[in-house]
């Protein structure tokens, strides 16, 4: 539904959430994430799970991609999964968008499942690493494409791309050509888009790969903002580090199994994780 406005729609509660919470001095509090708990929602992150997947398998003939995988995130969790190349992060990700079909396994979202349910009903949308943007709509056209495709009036597609976009940043690029802009503008724009049908998750596919270190770190923020309104995140991430740094916990997949769980400061910590995964 679009947001109405009034003060029992959930746009509304997102929006003054998001305007009037941490502003100014927001980066300050971007680290640990262990102290930006208590930011959602006025208090700490939900304790109840909003997403369930439980023993979650894919194989792909004799290969095994993902082996009995579970995980839980609450209502405005930030959660990282890493691991090296084709450990399962990716499959992982298109079983839950409903791109895969899990060959075991369960998912539930918001106390309902949703495994057997098509992508479009799933409100699940996922910023794929290519971005797939439309390279011949300028930004705002870009991010209206969900609502227009949802049969949204145009003066209120209007409204709430404007909206999301000076959140994230680049309401000045509006009416730019998405071909003209970098690579992390590009990337904030596809986090827009995703974002306009006020999903229950976004999932975000490396959203970093290919952007400078100062670009991420901006990138980072934004993303951390988009969790405080209670959208729960869902990122599979290269750059172990910089995820472990800013997610509430991680999940750390090794052939297709989860080898570890825990907070990003306790993985960083961790000496065998140190070892193995981290360089040392």
């Amino acid at each position: 539904a679009s947001g109405t406005g009034r003060p029992d729609d959930p746009c509304h509660r997102h929006n003054e959430f998001f305007c009037h919470a941490h502003t100014g001095s927001d980066r300050a509090c971007r680290g640990p994430a262990s102290e930006r708990r208590r930011h959602v929602q006025g208090g700490d992150i939900m304790t109840n799970a909003h997403l369930k997947m439980d023993g979650l398998a894919k194989s792909y003939g004799s290969f095994i991609a993902v082996e009995e995988f579970s995980l839980d995130i609450a209502q405005g969790e930030f959660i990282a999964i890493m691991g090296p190349s084709g450990c399962g992060k990716t499959t992982t990700l298109r079983m839950l968008a409903g791109l895969e079909t899990a060959d075991r396994g369960q998912i539930t979202l918001a106390g309902n499942r949703i495994d057997q349910l098509p992508v479009w009903e799933r409100e699940t949308p996922m910023v794929w690493q290519s971005l797939a943007l439309f390279p011949f709509m300028t930004v705002r056209e870009n991010v209206e494409f969900g609502l227009k495709m949802r049969g949204v009036a145009g003066a209120e597609r209007r409204r709430r791309a404007d909206d999301w976009l000076e959140r994230l940043g680049i309401s000045t690029y509006a009416d730019r050509n998405v071909a003209r802009l970098s690579g992390g503008q590009r990337q904030q724009v596809a986090v827009g888009r995703a974002l306009m049908t006020q999903p229950k998750l976004l999932m975000l596919d490396e959203p970093t790969a290919g952007v400078s270190p100062i670009v991420m770190d901006e990138l980072f923020d934004r993303i951390i903002e988009v969790a405080r309104t209670g959208i729960a995140i869902l990122m599979v991430e290269q750059n172990a580090r910089q995820a472990l740094n800013i997610a509430d916990r991680g999940y750390v997949l090794v052939q297709g199994r989860n080898a570890w769980t825990d907070t990003g400061e306790a993985l960083l910590a961790n000496p065998e994780v140190r070892r193995t995964f981290l360089g040392g």
